[in-house]
């Protein structure tokens, strides 16, 4: 079941991987300044991450399969319809509804993968997921500029073709929503349990995965706005884009294996610490040149080997409720990241993209403080 879900995790985030690279032309076209570009992207990134807790316990109390199912496809068609859109409003609306329907798919989906309450491994399945959805974000930007350049923003609805197709197997792939909540023998915790644990280990774990999330959307938002300042090509930046993302797969394949045999606390205070100053070496290197690529790749590498241990401590914590806490660590955590892009934006409208990026970045070194501390390794932070 691991691999079918991320299969289709692959599938969802290639097309959450279109709008970045596809921004300079955007900007272009709409006459957009980089602070209403960021919220075009943020705004993707917010909607498809402020509901999964929300989205998280409706599938935990009544089956995920259809939430696995239908999400994929909502946001393969919204994202694939922008190229259509002929005002800022009605593009953001699009990538709301997108987004939306990546929020749907991410917690159930990671709980699909993970199985908890299997015990042992659960790591290395939330790497397999992982895998997954970092590789098709590592190629959506390729496939995104290879349509656009082939047949135009207007030809990208035929991106959403492949979803379309894949949508019934998957539907028969996974077990019946109505046998799980039929099965279930308990509710998901409800709002008072989650704030109780929120206010102890687990808004440590939200807290670190909020600040990782920060530095990745810096960098996935600002390195093509970049390089197409320097006179890049569009392509560079989605080859950027790529290099950054595709490590990013291999980092959570690394991240599961640590996660499965070392003390998470430790390895998620080793991985933020390094992480956040191989982002300030992406962004300061020369746009686009092979050192660069090369420092995004270890920054890529590095921020998303965080994310495996982030979700298995999360489900650990609330055992009875796996992807509401999926969904806090990731869909909650990714869309308060998402918030402080917005305000980077601003910044870059003043000083630039790149300084913008240079000062925002040091402030996520606050997540080795917060993945340090003792009572996160005595409530989930030690393998099992």
């Amino acid at each position: 079941m691991a691999l079918v879900v991320a299969l289709a995790h692959g599938m969802n985030d290639a097309y959450a991987a279109f709008v970045p690279p596809l921004l300079p032309r955007i900007m272009d076209r709409l006459g957009l300044s980089i602070a209403m570009a960021t919220t075009l992207a943020m705004g993707f990134s917010i909607a498809a991450s402020l509901l999964q807790p929300l989205l998280g316990y409706l599938a935990d109390r009544f089956g995920r399969r259809i939430f696995v199912v239908l999400g994929p496809l909502a946001s393969a068609v919204f994202v694939s319809l922008i190229g259509w859109a002929p005002s800022f409003s009605v593009l953001l609306v699009l990538l709301l509804m997108g987004g939306l329907g990546s929020a749907a798919f991410h917690p159930p989906g990671a709980s699909y993968a993970v199985r908890v309450e299997e015990g042992k491994g659960s790591g290395l399945r939330m790497s397999v997921f992982s895998f997954g959805g970092t590789a098709g974000f590592a190629l959506g930007p390729l496939i995104a500029v290879g349509i656009v350049q082939w047949r135009g923003l207007e030809g990208l609805w035929v991106a959403m073709i492949p979803a379309v197709v894949l949508t019934p197997f998957l539907f028969r792939a996974l077990p019946s929503g109505r046998s799980e909540a039929r099965a279930s023998a308990h509710l998901p915790p409800g709002p008072r349990e989650v704030l109780s644990h929120l206010v102890g280990p687990l808004g440590l774990v939200f807290g670190v995965s909020a600040l990782m999330a920060f530095s990745q959307r810096i960098f996935v938002t600002l390195e093509p706005i970049i390089v197409a300042e320097v006179g890049g090509s569009e392509t560079l930046g989605a080859v950027a884009l790529t290099a950054y993302l595709g490590a990013q797969a291999f980092g959570t394949i690394a991240g599961g294996f640590m996660a499965d045999r070392y003390d998470r606390r430790v390895v998620l205070g080793s991985l933020c610490a390094l992480a956040v100053p191989a982002h300030l070496a992406a962004m300061a290197l020369p746009p686009g040149s092979p050192v660069a690529l090369v420092a995004a790749g270890f920054a890529g590498f590095l921020g998303m080997a965080t994310l495996p241990p982030v979700v298995v401590i999360a489900q650990e914590l609330l055992p009875k409720g796996a992807a509401v806490g999926s969904g806090i660590v990731m869909g909650l955590a990714w869309a308060a990241g998402s918030f402080g892009v917005l305000g980077v934006g601003v910044l870059a409208d003043v000083v630039g993209p790149r300084s913008a990026a240079l000062m925002a970045l040091p402030l996520s070194l606050a997540a080795v403080y917060l993945a340090t501390r003792p009572v996160l390794g005595r409530a989930g932070g030690a393998p099992t």
